[in-house]
């Protein structure tokens, strides 16, 4: 059988409501509010051969797609199976845009591949996992009676999610709280389970200046955290600043959220600014993430993967040097943050995972699930074809 040629994108775009979500002071975290419905959106990805195989992807953002007229002018009538190629001429191209673009189209690709061969990704990147460990990953905490309001509440919800499985739980604050509400919470948690669950802490760029963060830090040190990930309002891309906190606190860091490419990746580490790398394939697609992967295993640390997915689990089931998927967002009160209805036979929420706190790697040919077509298209708001 010839291989697939690139014939022809599509981008679907959707629009859902949730109940009880809003979002805090400056409009960028959900959080929970009860009663309150939100309107959001997300988009499907679809790229087509000559051989009749499609590549699907859920996810990507408006950005990544205003890119796509110019890459897909690149792409047509090329071999679909030529992903190398793809990554190392796109990276150049979106030098001066942060590779934006990049990401959607190779894990089409790398979907096109796996349904090519017949099987699911993680088989062709040589995977051996049937399922991954995942911990609780919260909303930013909110200011509801019945919600994330006290670090107690916090607290409560790390036994509720210990009892149903996880073996880790992460907390998001909140925003523009105080500092010492943020060291409680810290605190609380690390009383209740501590021991018993590994324990993050992800402040996503909350926490103003340097001092806070080292304050907080002190705290995830006294209740041995497993990490502490981009605390403060440098944007999480500061190679000197988080140096200078690894010299200050013992927990670990885990810092590259919000940096794209594999060098600057490894920059990080190379440089002592930080202790575990984040990889994300909406940022660097599948191809660049397990890149990153296996240039930390060469340097002997970990990649923790940034959100839930199935990409996600298919890179997981590859790689030795990784401990947790993402599940999330949480809170005991709202619906998950992921759309609930994208999939067929496919879920990432509270209760998604077994007794022992796994998710099951999809085992469909490339990325291994099924997109729910019917309810896309009931749900489609506009639709780019290329």
């Amino acid at each position: 059988m010839a291989d697939p040629i690139i014939t022809k994108f599509e981008v679907h775009e959707y629009q859902f409501t949730t109940k009880d979500l809003g979002t805090d002071y400056n409009g960028f975290n959900l959080v929970y509010e009860p009663g309150n419905t939100i309107t959001r959106g997300g988009y499907v990805l679809r790229v087509f051969t000559d051989q009749g195989i499609v590549g699907e992807y859920g996810g990507g953002s408006a950005l990544d797609y205003a890119a796509l007229p110019r890459l897909a002018a690149y792409l047509k009538g090329k071999n679909a199976l030529e992903r190398e190629r793809f990554f190392t001429d796109i990276n150049r191209a979106q030098r001066q845009v942060a590779r934006i673009g990049l990401a959607p189209i190779d894990i089409a690709l790398w979907d096109i591949a796996g349904k090519f061969f017949g099987v699911p990704i993680y088989r062709l990147l040589g995977g051996y996992k049937s399922s991954v460990p995942c911990y609780a990953s919260t909303y930013h905490g909110d200011h509801q009676p019945d919600g994330m309001s006290t670090p107690e509440a916090y607290a409560d919800f790390a036994e509720q999610c210990l009892e149903l499985g996880y073996p880790a739980f992460k907390i998001h604050g909140w925003g523009r709280a105080p500092i010492k509400q943020e060291i409680d919470t810290v605190h609380a948690v690390g009383k209740r389970v501590g021991g018993k669950m590994d324990l993050m802490l992800d402040p996503a760029c909350e926490y103003i200046t340097f001092g806070e963060a080292l304050k907080v830090g002190w705290a995830c040190d006294e209740n041995r955290y497993f990490w502490y990930e981009d605390p403060y309002r440098d944007g999480g891309t500061s190679q000197f600043a988080h140096r200078k906190m690894r010299q200050l606190i013992r927990t670990p860091l885990l810092m590259t959220e919000h940096v794209r490419s594999v060098e600057p990746h490894i920059d990080f580490l190379v440089n002592e600014a930080t202790d575990y790398v984040r990889g994300d394939v909406g940022y660097d697609g599948i191809t660049g993430v397990m890149k990153i992967a296996h240039a930390c295993e060469g340097l002997g640390v970990d990649i923790e993967f940034h959100g839930p997915g199935p990409a996600q689990r298919q890179c997981m089931a590859a790689i030795r040097n990784t401990n947790y998927y993402e599940m999330g967002l949480l809170h005991p009160k709202a619906p998950a943050s992921h759309d609930p209805n994208l999939y067929i036979d496919y879920h990432d929420d509270l209760e998604a995972v077994d007794e022992n706190g796994h998710v099951p790697i999809p085992q469909g040919p490339g990325l291994g699930v099924e997109i729910d077509w019917d309810w896309v298209n009931r749900n489609r708001v506009s639709l780019l074809e290329i």
